[in-house]
């Protein structure tokens, strides 16, 4: 296994186990302290964050098999989820801790096209490559 597939299972597993917390914190944590729209918006950034996760170990499992380069891959991902999910979770505490975090808002579409674009990325190595089975 390569350095690059390890580094995206560990990173995977840990967004999994983040997602899974804060999946939690955000169905009982939240109730009654922020808005049912909040909550719905969080649960976005949950699900998107897990959607990233299951994904880089799916690419990671599968790097070796079809040669695929996946550094760019992961950065981008990372970035991505950062910036969607960590924003949109901001965005929602805001309203509970009394904060105004809206220059957060311009940042949630970014970290989607940022997601879009690793995923772009692999679909070029994989419509490029051939597997070694």
């Amino acid at each position: 296994m390569q350095a690059s597939s390890k580094r995206l299972i560990l990173v995977g597993i840990i967004l999994i186990i983040l997602a899974i917390i804060l999946g939690a914190f955000g169905a009982h944590g939240l109730k009654g302290k922020v808005s049912d729209v909040r909550i719905q918006s969080f649960e976005v950034g949950v699900r998107y964050q897990f959607y990233t996760a299951f994904g880089m170990l799916i690419v990671a499992l599968l790097a070796d098999r079809f040669s695929w380069k996946t550094t760019a891959f992961f950065y981008l991902n990372l970035i991505g989820v950062v910036f969607f999910s960590v924003s949109i979770y901001g965005l929602t505490l805001q309203e509970w801790v009394g904060a105004n975090w809206k220059f957060l808002g311009p940042i949630t579409p970014i970290g989607g096209l940022l997601m879009i674009v690793a995923w772009v990325f692999i679909l070029v190595q994989a419509s490029r490559t051939s597997s070694k089975i």
